[in-house]
C-alpha cells in the first residue's frame, strides 16, 4: 500500500471521490472533473489515470462497463463500489490526517 502522501494515493483519493458523487462516469469524464473541480490546479493525464483505474478495478474499489454512447461510440464507464466506498473513507480518514500534520508543521514552524 502506498504512503498516504504519494501521488498514486491522492490519485485514488481523487477518482474514488469523483465516482461516489458523480458516477457513473467514462475516465475523460473524471479527468474533466477533477480539474475542473480544482480550478485548474490538477491535471490527470491518461498515461496516469487509465492504470489508476484498472488497478483500482483489479482491486474491486470500482467497477466498469462498455456501454454505447449517444454518438454511438463505445465507452467505457466507471463507478464505486462498496468496496471502493470503504476503501475511500479510509483513504480520507489518512489523507486529513497527513495534511493536517502539514498544516500545523508550516503553522508552527
Amino acid at each position: 500500500m502506498p504512503s498516504p502522501n504519494s501521488a498514486q494515493t491522492a490519485l485514488d483519493l481523487l477518482v474514488l471521490t469523483i465516482l461516489s458523487r458523480r458516477s457513473p462516469l467514462h475516465g475523460y469524464g473524471i479527468a474533466s472533473a477533477i480539474q475542473e473541480l480544482s480550478e485548474e490546479a490538477l491535471r490527470v493525464e491518461e498515461g496516469s489515470l487509465y492504470p489508476a483505474l484498472h488497478r483500482m478495478e483489479e482491486a474491486e474499489w470500482i467497477s466498469a462497463e462498455w456501454v454505447l454512447t449517444e454518438n454511438k461510440r463505445r465507452a467505457r464507464i466507471y463507478r464505486i463500489t462498496k468496496a471502493g466506498s470503504k476503501q475511500l473513507s479510509a483513504e480520507t480518514q489518512r489523507w486529513n490526517s497527513f495534511s493536517g500534520g502539514v498544516a500545523r508543521v508550516l503553522r508552527h514552524a
